[in-house]
């Protein structure tokens, strides 16, 4: 008996690494934000601060976006009326992120620029009145009532500080 070896050429292709990313990807701004062109618009959107995947889902079922549609794929008009939305989006009061605001007493909802100046302002007038979250700011200790014995052991610019033994 006579066994007839088949021989198959296989083509030696190159492993794409994964690690790498594609330089000629195209990137989408939106409200100063640069999201990745690759992205869908379901999740492309909460690149831009302020934007969680509720608001991004009122968002695309409100100006009836395919939520599995690229970003790339939007043109200028679609951007430009995207941007207007966010900036008045229409949502349930407990889905927004400023809800009774301490100065105005009104309930609104904040993106990218506009949450940070927010939040600094209100950490600047908690240190103002030298209440106790101000002054753990001020500190640089954790604010919310987290432990210090084993964590946030830093003084200054990111220098750790270990434990000094006893002479």
């Amino acid at each position: 008996m006579v066994q007839k070896t088949k021989q198959i050429e296989v083509e030696k292709v190159e492993p794409t690494h994964k690690g790498k990313e594609d330089k000629s990807e195209t990137l989408v701004r939106i409200l100063s934000t640069d999201i990745p062109g690759s992205k869908n618009l379901y999740s492309g959107f909460t690149y831009i601060k302020g934007v969680s995947f509720a608001i991004s889902n009122a968002l695309c079922h409100q100006l009836n976006l395919d939520r599995k549609r690229k970003i790339v794929s939007l043109s200028k008009p679609e951007i430009e009326t995207i941007s207007e939305t966010l900036k008045n989006i229409k949502v349930p009061s407990y889905m927004m992120n400023r809800r009774n605001d301490f100065d105005t007493g009104k309930t609104a909802h904040l993106i990218a620029t506009d949450l940070d100046l927010r939040k600094d302002f209100d950490i600047k007038r908690l240190k103002k009145i030298k209440s106790y979250k101000g002054i753990r700011h001020s500190r640089g200790l954790p604010v919310r009532g987290q432990r210090t014995k084993s964590h946030f052991r830093k003084k200054g610019r990111n220098k750790s500080v270990g434990v000094n033994k006893k002479k």
